[in-house]
């Protein structure tokens, strides 16, 4: 299964990879345009391509895959990718100075991908250190390590129904936001007094189960009706939205206390406050 498309960064250039088969492949024209600066990378790609099977070197062309990368308008279109053994083999075929870097660089990335292979906790445990060392409790950094799983797989399904990335995500998160708390992320972020800080590393346990919820939502409701393109999604990440409002409303009617609080983890040392009002 093809993952989400990461950039990786070679001197300043971006390089678009994907996790295929339990390891990283990357965009062959972005490798291209960096290797030889060349404004034309697709051509200079597909001309290489029939120099290689001219000159016998077929087993490299057979290696190429076609897989669904974001090009720069936002949408996911198939691009040629090979892994990082291929890659080897197509940059010895291209004349640079910039080969041999490059290969160092690629070595360096390939092999993050296998610590995280060797060890599939390996980000997660790094992440959870840092909300430790925060002075962060075990649980709220359980709820907030399943609340990046939900949101990772909200946008996942996002891509998948041709939603273009940050800024109608930014929008599609916004309607759940207010639909869930009565106020948009940048709203909350100043309710909060926050500036650049991240809203959800300053929400309580409440506010984040609520979260999740929303966006849980949201998911359920964008796969159950297949919904398609940013319009029919906004519709979703609203109706998502209610449901978390709703249980929100129900709760601060039964309990007599707001979900929503000003408290931040700005304020006071971590290991002294309990994050409620």
């Amino acid at each position: 299964m093809v993952e989400t498309t990461k950039i990786a960064i070679f001197r300043g250039k971006g390089i678009r990879k994907t996790i295929y088969r339990n390891e990283w492949w990357f965009s062959v024209i972005d490798v291209v345009e960096t290797l030889t600066g060349t404004d034309r990378p697709r051509k200079y790609w597909n001309d290489l391509k029939k120099k290689l099977i001219k000159e016998g070197y077929i087993e490299v062309s057979e290696k190429i895959g076609q897989l669904k990368l974001e090009a720069p308008d936002g949408k996911l279109r198939e691009t040629d990718c090979a892994n990082t053994e291929t890659v080897f083999r197509i940059i010895q075929t291209i004349p640079s100075p910039k080969a041999e870097p490059f290969k160092r660089w690629l070595a360096r990335v390939g092999y993050e991908r296998v610590q995280e292979i060797e060890d599939p906790e390996l980000a997660t445990k790094r992440t959870r250190a840092l909300y430790k060392a925060k002075g962060y409790s075990d649980d709220w950094i359980e709820k907030r390590m399943r609340g990046i799983q939900v949101r990772e797989q909200l946008t996942n399904e996002w891509k998948n129904r041709e939603v273009g990335r940050d800024r109608e995500y930014a929008i599609l998160t916004a309607e759940i936001s207010k639909a869930t708390f009565g106020m948009t992320p940048s709203q909350y972020k100043k309710f909060k007094n926050l500036k650049r800080e991240n809203l959800r590393d300053h929400m309580t346990d409440l506010e984040l189960i609520f979260s999740m919820l929303g966006e849980a939502s949201t998911t359920e409701i964008a796969s159950n009706k297949n919904t398609q393109g940013f319009l029919q999604n906004k519709t979703a990440a609203q109706q998502g939205g209610n449901v978390a409002g709703n249980a929100r409303k129900e709760l601060e009617r039964k309990s007599g206390k707001r979900v929503s609080t000003k408290q931040n983890y700005l304020t006071q040392p971590q290991s002294q406050k309990s994050l409620k009002e």
